[in-house]
This record gives C-alpha cells, structure tokens and sequence, in this order.
C-alpha cells in the first residue's frame, strides 16, 4: 500500500496555453511548502481553511537578501488552504491558480519539488481520497468517468455512482450475507448440541433474492457498457448502397468520400456522434462482396472483424433496386459471425426512397425476422430520426435509454467481481439444498461478501488500486 507521509504535487488542469492553471499539493507539508514560495499578509501557516489568499509566487533562491520587488518575482496567484480532514484527499492541500502557460506552470512546479514535494503519480489524488475514507472504490473510478464522459448521459451516470447510490446497494447485499453468515458460523460454536441458529428455508429465501439482485447489476452491464464507452454501430451493405452517404448524414458533414464508383470505401473509417444523449462510435466499412482486387478483399475482411465487436450491426439496401445475391451475401457473412439470437442487434434500413422504390420488403424482413426496418433517404436527410429511435431502441433494447435512478454496472472490473459472487452465492444456495455442514455454506457466503467488497474496495489489493488509477489523469 502506498505510504501516504509525504507531499505530493501535480499540475491539475491541462498543459499548454490558457488563462488560468491550478497546481495542486497534498500531505502532511503541503502548506508550509506553500508558504515559503507564496508572498502575502498573511502567511500561509496562519491562514484559515477554505480561504483563498491573493499574493506573489517568488523563488526564495534567486531572490536578493528578503527584497522581492525586483528578483525572485514569479507570478501573482490566488492560493486557496484546505486544512485535513476538510479537503479532497483528507490531507492539507494548496490549490494555487496562477497564469496558464507550458513553461511558466512547469517553473512553479519545479520549485514546489525542489522545496520537498514528490511528483504525483497518475490519480493519486483520488487514490489517497479513497485510502483516507474520502471515497470508496466504485466512487474513485467514477471521479474517472466524470472526466471523461462525453455524453449527457454518460455524465449522469458517472455523478450517481460517485453519489454512492451503486455502493450503498453493494454494501446493503454484503450486509444481508454477513448477517446470514454470523449466524451459521455461531452454530459451529455450538456444533456438539446440534443447535441451529438460521432456518434453512428462510436462508434459502434470503440468498435467492440476493442472487437475483446480483444478476439484475449483470444485466445492466451492457447499458452500463454502452453509457460508458460509448456503442459500436457499424454499417455494413454491399457496395454503392449509400454507407458512406449515411454516415456523411448522421455527421451533418462530409467526411467519407462518396461516389457512384462501386468498391470506393476499402478501409474501415469510425466516426463519433451523439444520438439521443449517447455516444456512437460510427464505422462506415467496405462494401461486402467478391471481388478479385486485393486490397477491397482485405477492405471486406476488415469489415467483417468490425461486425464481430459491434454494439449493434445497421444493414443498409439500396431501395431503387431489387433485393438480389449480393445483399444475400451481407446479410449471411454477418450471420456467420453473429448466429446466435442474444448477438443480433440489427437495424435495417431501406435508403434511396428519394427514387422509385424496388426493392420487396418482405425479402429483408424474411431473413431479419426480429429486426427493426427503417426507410431512409441519406442523400435527402429523410427518415434519419426514425433511424435514431430504432438504433437507441436495438443498443439498448427493453431497458430503454432513460436512467431511472436505478444503479448500472459500467465497468469490466465490476461485472467480474459480480460474476464470481454470483458463482459463489449460486454454490452456497446448492450446498444448502444438498444439506451440507454449515461451515461450507458459511465459506461460500464469505467468498461472495469478498467479492463484492472487492468492488466498493473493502477488498483490495495492490494491483487493483494500481491498475484503477494509473488510468487518470496527472493531477487528479
């Protein structure tokens, strides 16, 4: 674990050109650290918490004999105290907001280290929130996704989780474990008089309905996923149906070349959009067909690995002409890679309507039984927000967009964690059944209660705290 004796300081905003930079510092000597770089009234060592003190940055080395009007002079700064526990980190902290600027904020920096600071680390500030009690450890990696939400609701997500409501909901499932669990592990006290403490039918109750809680955040997984990250939509169809046409619409600007040359688009091309509050990550690909030419053959191979990590799969036809081999072809190269029915979030769309319409309907719907169909025209903007809806509805399928107050699971690190408790609470419920000795139930049960420890960071380890925080940012 790390040792949390000393002062670290970072620059918390990002490097380059701007008005206003903020140099954080934390630890035991953060303000007296301050206070031999910062010039005021008042000194820093007397100053109030949560106060912010206007003055002068100087560097004591070069300055001459106590004059600092002329050498020494770095920048006037507001400076603002956070006396322990009060603060973000638990710890004293100084905040110091001074000009923006590369090197001037790296020359402020150096100073603070060159007077006793350590450099932090990537998160570390949130790291030693957490290891204070500031934080647990489904909040910390919230404060992450805060900063790099890129949606509306991918913000809303993160801002409930860094509330706590997911926490207090894994923290309420633990409790009911550790209340089952105390009682089984007290019968073994008393194993010789035969007594028991927990009816096994109410056990058996109680851990049926955690296991169903359990398997509700599981589900929530992909929405959480998708909220988080972002869904891979990508569109697939046979060449010179309007793909790249589609995407230049979706965008509202023409980034994919578009010809009536068949084959034009031979490499994968992803753009991002935010469609109704959520983030899609757009992937116009080549044209799906045989084809002699070499490099379209590795276009269309690229298209189909795409097609395999796709959120959700648009099929585009060509309205103006009849359903024919080549659009048989799509459809069954994306069926090889995606056969099984929870894999299948398809929409399909029918583009060129602008035109005298071809194409039988009942052709699509036959082979895409279950799939939305849409009418569109990318060239005339016609029929985009019905395409919309139908993708926000495949992406994120009965559940809906909305988030309802109710907690989603967002990350990888999560959903293992809940997987291996769910394991463990199914093992316990089946010892339970077969009429195994209280003490295998009780093990099982405690390995659940770990696990879900493990996500709110009751249980941790080293490498887990390091591998959460080494994905922030410098500073915070």
């Amino acid at each position: 674990m790390k040792i949390l004796d000393d002062t670290i300081a970072a620059i918390s905003t990002p490097l380059g050109s701007g008005g206003i930079a903020v140099i954080r510092i934390s630890g035991p000597h953060s303000i007296v650290v301050a206070d031999q770089i910062f010039s005021a009234k008042t000194r820093l060592t007397e100053a109030e918490s949560h106060r912010a003190y206007f003055g002068k940055l100087i560097d004591p080395d070069s300055a001459a004999h106590g004059n600092y009007q002329n050498s020494g002079f770095l920048d006037e700064v507001v400076v603002t105290v956070f006396r322990a526990p009060r603060s973000y980190t638990r710890e004293d902290v100084v905040e110091i907001s001074c000009h923006g600027g590369y090197y001037h904020t790296r020359r402020i920096l150096e100073l603070l280290l060159k007077r006793g600071c350590r450099l932090a680390e990537p998160g570390e500030f949130t790291q030693r929130a957490f290891l204070n009690g500031r934080l647990d450890l489904s909040q910390a990696e919230a404060v992450g996704d805060m900063i790099r939400a890129k949606t509306e609701l991918s913000l809303r997500a993160a801002r409930s989780q860094f509330q706590g409501f997911f926490s207090e909901r894994i923290r309420a499932l633990r409790q009911q474990l550790l209340d089952t669990c105390s009682l089984l592990e007290l019968e073994l006290d008393f194993a010789e008089e035969d007594v028991r403490f927990a009816d096994r039918s109410e056990i058996q109750a109680k851990l049926a309905s955690t296991i169903l809680q359990v398997e509700e955040f599981l589900e929530s997984y992909r929405r959480g996923k998708i909220i988080r990250e972002g869904a891979k939509l990508v569109i697939v169809g046979k060449p010179n149906v309007g793909k790249s046409s589609l995407l230049n619409a979706l965008l509202k600007e023409d980034r994919a070349i578009v010809t009536e040359i068949p084959g034009t688009t031979r490499d994968v091309l992803e753009e991002q959009l935010s469609l109704g509050g959520v983030l899609f990550r757009v992937v116009d690909t080549a044209g799906v067909r045989d084809t002699d030419d070499r490099i379209e053959r590795e276009g269309v191979n690229r298209t189909i690995n795409q097609v395999v990590e796709a959120d959700v799969v648009l099929f585009l036809f060509d309205g103006s002409e009849e359903f024919n081999h080549q659009d048989f072809e799509v459809i069954q190269q994306v069926l090889q890679v995606r056969s099984s029915p929870e894999s299948q979030n398809f929409v399909a769309a029918i583009n060129k309507i602008d035109l005298p319409l071809l194409i039988d309907k009942q052709e699509i719907t036959g082979w895409l039984p279950n799939s939305p169909l849409v009418e569109i025209s990318a060239k005339n903007l016609m029929g985009l927000e019905r395409l919309e809806a139908a993708l926000l509805s495949v992406a994120f399928g009965k559940e809906g967009v909305i988030l309802n107050g109710e907690p989603v699971v967002t990350n990888l690190r999560q959903k293992e964690a809940l997987e291996r408790a769910l394991s463990a609470l199914k093992l316990a419920l089946e010892n339970l059944a077969r009429g195994l000795s209280a003490e295998f139930v009780a093990l099982d049960l405690r390995n659940a209660m770990d696990c879900l420890g493990e996500i709110i960071g009751e249980v941790s380890t080293e490498e887990i705290l390091g591998n959460i925080f080494s994905k922030f940012c410098i500073g915070k």
